[in-house]
């Protein structure tokens, strides 16, 4: 199957050339290999090692905000 992309980000295209540059393959290859990544198809999955799974899921707990804000709290003694 043969595509015509246009419109290509330019910071996609520098990633994509840097790293056919780096591989030692072809632009072709490269951009091959991402659309296999992205869509799932190929030999390994995608893999993501963020954290975005959690964002939004944050639940506001007054007493760890009391714990935190004792903590925080500076003991002159300590610094005799």
């Amino acid at each position: 199957m043969q595509y015509t992309i246009r419109d290509v980000p330019k910071g996609v295209d520098q990633k994509l050339r840097q790293r056919a540059r780096q591989e030692g393959k072809s632009l072709n290859q490269v951009a091959v290999e991402a659309l296999k990544a992205a869509t799932g198809v190929g030999a390994a999955p995608l893999r993501h090692n963020d954290l975005d799974f959690i964002a939004g899921t944050w639940v506001e707990d007054p007493e760890f905000d009391r714990i935190i804000t004792q903590q925080d709290q500076v003991n002159p003694e300590d610094w005799r």
